[in-house]
């Protein structure tokens, strides 16, 4: 199959790219390498510098032609949204829905979305919080990222465009970056090979979820 991963040159797209490739499937990827890394590139795909926020993108999928996209260009810094939502909106809605048009434009045959897990839900009314727990994002990223749900299931109903939508947990593994305001795993692993004391803020009973990238690409 012909597929898209935008976001390909990331730490969780760069390894779907990978698995895909590995299955015999033709991989474009589309990435603007603002937080991805041309060393996690696989030399087999396509790559497309490219923002999904750019009218470039059209020409990518009008080249292209996919059948399948993998959505998972993202403004990612949860601090950088709240200090700018106006940034976080461009990229992570109006980027998604020009992406989204592609996708219905083109007869693109699903999309898989990456979503946010904790972002999305907030602060929980029970634990654990399930696919049933009613969402209450607390910061602009998690609005965000929730909104473009309803502009796919919006999409479904007007277009028949198919779509899935994964909320990630914490996801940890190679590639991922050590020196971001997230990952945990990847700043405190970064940490203990440097001698580097690792700081837990509150009184460490604190509880969080993780999840290997390779699961996430199964």
């Amino acid at each position: 199959m012909k597929i898209i991963v935008t976001g390909g040159a990331g730490f969780i797209g760069s390894h779907i790219v990978d698995k895909m490739i590995a299955e015999g499937h033709e991989v474009a990827i589309v990435d603007n390498l603002t937080t991805g890394s041309r060393k996690n590139l696989n030399p087999r795909a396509k790559f497309y510098e490219v923002d999904i926020t750019d009218a470039a993108l059209r020409d990518v999928f009008e080249k292209e032609k996919p059948e399948i996209v993998f959505h998972l260009a993202a403004q990612i810094d949860v601090r950088r949204s709240v200090s700018e939502p106006e940034f976080d909106a461009r990229v992570n809605i109006i980027g998604s829905i020009s992406l989204i048009r592609c996708c219905v434009d083109f007869g693109v045959e699903k999309i898989i979305y990456s979503s946010t897990g904790g972002a999305i839900y907030g602060e929980p009314s029970y634990i654990p919080v399930d696919e049933k727990h009613a969402p209450g994002p607390d910061c602009a990223y998690g609005i965000s990222k929730h909104t473009v749900e309803h502009y796919l299931e919006l999409a479904h109903k007007l277009d028949g465009l198919c779509y899935t939508v994964l909320r990630y947990a914490n996801v940890y593994g190679p590639r991922q970056d050590p020196h971001g305001e997230a990952g945990v795993v990847g700043i405190f692993s970064e940490n203990i090979l440097n001698g580097v004391p690792c700081l837990i803020f509150g009184d460490g009973s604190k509880t969080r979820d993780y999840v290997f990238v390779s699961d996430i690409v199964e």
